[in-house]
């Protein structure tokens, strides 16, 4: 069984690994016969030369830091303001319905048009980026927890009460299990909206990170390095979506869906 498994996964490397090598090799076609002008698309040979150049040096990783030190800052603290608000919200019907109108409306604004407001609140250091993180990534967190919340099997929650377990026992053994994969699914998706937000922000007003330096990329007329710089910001996200299904997978091996995921 296990080396069943070990020759599906490195079959599935090899097929994943070779559709990204035919499509570097098509684009590097097109932009070294002129299908693609090379003005504006370099050759992806050049790009990734300038990406590895990058790579070995310090600024790359300082910007990396920069704009990772604002996803983390506002992840955590969205996640500690949501949580708890999430579980009282889907553990009362009252509370639920006061305030959904409320949530309703404050979801959808789109944080590009928050930058104005936290520039001339915080500038434009780290503040302002944690500040549109919070705000953004604080919704789909708080509606993932009240949705696990309210998706506990009433049956197992009669039947923990009946047996005259505390309030603390129940939340603790009956609803955190319940609400866990949702709270997971709430990160992942927090976690992407996230580091575009921060991207964004640098982009934006030229806050410190991979945005900014891909502003002056741009501006120098540099465009292997500003091409080799969205290559980055694309494998940060990739590296930091890996990191939580593999976290996820970690803390809940125990749920039906991770189990039948491994299974198939």
């Amino acid at each position: 069984m296990g080396r069943l498994l070990g020759q599906r996964w490195v079959r599935d490397l090899g097929l994943k690994v070779s559709g990204v090598l035919v499509v570097l090799l098509a684009l590097e076609l097109c932009s070294r016969t002129g299908l693609l002008s090379r003005d504006w698309f370099p050759p992806v040979t050049e790009t990734y030369a300038e990406l590895f150049k990058l790579a070995a040096g310090h600024p790359l990783w300082t910007e990396i830091g920069r704009t990772l030190s604002g996803w983390a800052l506002g992840i955590g603290l969205a996640t500690v303001l949501a949580v708890p608000c999430g579980i009282l919200l889907g553990s009362n019907q009252t509370a639920y319905r006061m305030t959904r109108v409320v949530i309703e409306f404050c979801r959808p604004v789109p944080s590009v048009a928050l930058i104005p407001l936290a520039v001339l609140v915080y500038g434009v250091g780290l503040e302002m980026k944690v500040f549109l993180i919070v705000f953004v990534t604080f919704w789909p967190i708080l509606l993932q927890v009240i949705y696990g919340v309210q998706d506990v099997d009433p049956v197992v929650r009669d039947t923990a009460r009946a047996y005259g377990l505390p309030p603390m026992a129940r939340f603790f053994r009956v609803t955190l299990p319940s609400a866990a994969p949702y709270i997971a699914t709430g990160l992942r998706i927090a976690s992407a909206i996230a580091l575009v937000l921060a991207v964004t922000a640098e982009l934006v007003v030229g806050a410190p990170g991979l945005g900014q330096s891909i502003v002056v990329a741009q501006s120098n007329a540099n465009l292997p390095r500003m091409y080799a710089l969205i290559i980055v910001t694309g494998l940060v996200g990739w590296v930091l979506n890996l990191a939580f299904q593999a976290i996820e997978r970690r803390l809940l091996r125990w749920h039906p869906s991770q189990r039948q995921e491994v299974a198939q």
